[in-house]
């Protein structure tokens, strides 16, 4: 966990201890080591965000989460921010020997303004830079509709850096340069 911090921070140490006590104390405050299937049966039922079986080809763990199924005013978002939390561990409990970041993958088919939620977007965002540093690899936004494209716009200053790891692809893409056949999530089997 340690060398995560350190690469972060640039290899400095006291920069990468004081964020790396922070996230401790985090992880403890937040119930981390607590959070389980079963702890978060309702919203995990959901489907709107799970751990796909197979890796991509490059041999990431994916996360796949579909837009369409969250409906911020019908769910705590305590409730969202523990599914994330327990979805990313559960992603990185899944990494090979030699591999550090994960996918992520947002399922945008059938996405209207009622699914978006800014609020747990940032929430994500602090997640990955403050709690998990140098654990994503790449997000792959799928099949984004035009309504989207004022949601993105304001999303996108709150990214930083992390808003070279963003990319635009559809369905097709996706199939073709980022899993096999058989390896593929359902949702977007032909």
């Amino acid at each position: 966990m340690i060398f995560w911090f350190l690469k972060d921070r640039k290899f400095s140490v006291d920069d990468a201890v004081t964020k790396l006590t922070k996230a401790l104390k985090w992880r403890e405050d937040f119930g981390v080591s607590s959070l389980s299937e079963d702890s978060l049966k309702s919203i995990y039922g959901t489907g709107k965000a799970y751990v796909h079986d197979f890796a991509d080809v490059y041999g990431r763990p994916v996360l796949v989460v579909v837009a369409s199924k969250h409906f911020p005013e019908k769910q705590e978002a305590l409730e969202d921010q523990k599914l994330c939390v327990f979805l990313i561990e559960k992603a990185l409990s899944k990494l090979p020997d030699g591999l550090e970041e994960i996918l992520v993958v947002l399922d945008l088919r059938d996405f209207r303004t009622v699914n978006a939620d800014i609020m747990f977007f940032k929430f994500l965002i602090d997640a990955f830079y403050c709690y998990y540093p140098k654990r994503l690899g790449q997000v792959l936004l799928v099949d984004a509709p035009f309504v989207f494209q004022p949601i993105w716009q304001l999303l996108k200053p709150l990214l930083k850096s992390y808003a070279s790891l963003v990319r635009f692809v559809d369905a097709e893409t996706l199939r073709s340069e980022f899993f096999h056949e058989d390896t593929l999530p359902a949702a977007f089997k032909g």
